[in-house]
């Protein structure tokens, strides 16, 4: 009895962590996604939000980068991380789902000229153990994490009945394992960001501030700018309510210092 008792709703918990915009969130997030066509150096155009290409587009990534995708599935960032690497540079694109992992593989194979294909790898390694096998070797990495998906959970009457505040909890430290090990993987001075397609705060600026914390010194934080969304103690989150339907995305930029 105590237990249902205190057995907290997903509208309760995130009512709580937005109290004056969980209603309009809520509207939002019922409706469907926006998205555009992105086709810059694409055989043909693969549909997306436009907060997920800026998160991409944050990794700045240049001709001759050395690029790691740490959790690339379906493939909509690596396909621009791709393009911006061109016929020089490297792209490993990983994602530990195999499953995920052959959708990824038929998004590449469609989309991107073969000739910059030859320079991608798909490999499905455990993305929070990746330095323990290499270790200041990326000039750049995305970790577009795992997440709650509030927007997927909330249209599927199955994974509502599931929801409980453990999952973002867990998930949130899935998420710094995985950033952790992002840490180690890049080079001194490389780049690395972070996004998640979460509202909970928990696996978004919960993240880095525990990063900051436990890591001090390590690296230190960009603060990337947009032309939409609002920015965090540590990042920046575009939300739907305010941004015509755009989002939810977070997105944090990290450099390794030592």
């Amino acid at each position: 009895m105590g237990k249902n008792k205190q057995k907290i709703d997903f509208h309760s918990f995130y009512h709580d962590l937005f109290p004056e915009r969980w209603e309009n969130l809520k509207k939002a997030l019922l409706k469907e996604p926006v998205k555009s066509a992105y086709m810059k150096g694409l055989l043909k155009p693969y549909y997306l939000d436009e907060a997920s290409v800026m998160a991409a587009m944050a990794l700045d990534v240049q001709q001759g980068d050395t690029v790691l995708d740490l959790c690339a599935a379906p493939g909509g960032k690596t396909l621009i991380l791709a393009c911006q690497i061109g016929t020089s540079g490297s792209l490993t694109s990983n994602d530990r789902s195999s499953l995920r992992r052959n959708r990824l593989k038929r998004v590449i194979s469609e989309h991107i000229p073969d000739s910059i294909a030859e320079h991608i790898t798909v490999t499905g390694h455990d993305a929070s153990r990746w330095s323990l096998h290499e270790n200041g070797i990326y000039d750049k990495i995305l970790l577009d994490a795992p997440c709650s998906s509030e927007r997927h959970v909330i249209t599927s009457p199955e994974h509502l009945n599931k929801w409980s505040p453990a999952r973002t909890k867990h998930l949130a430290i899935q998420a710094y394992s995985m950033l952790v090990s992002a840490s180690e993987a890049v080079k001194i001075n490389g780049i690395i960001v972070y996004s998640t397609c979460a509202l909970s705060p928990f696996e978004n600026d919960g993240v880095l501030e525990k990063l900051s914390r436990k890591r001090k010194g390590r690296f230190s934080i960009l603060h990337p700018e947009f032309p939409f969304g609002e920015p965090t103690t540590y990042g920046w989150q575009i939300l739907p309510d305010t941004e015509e339907g755009h989002g939810p995305i977070y997105i944090a930029k990290i450099k390794r210092v030592m």
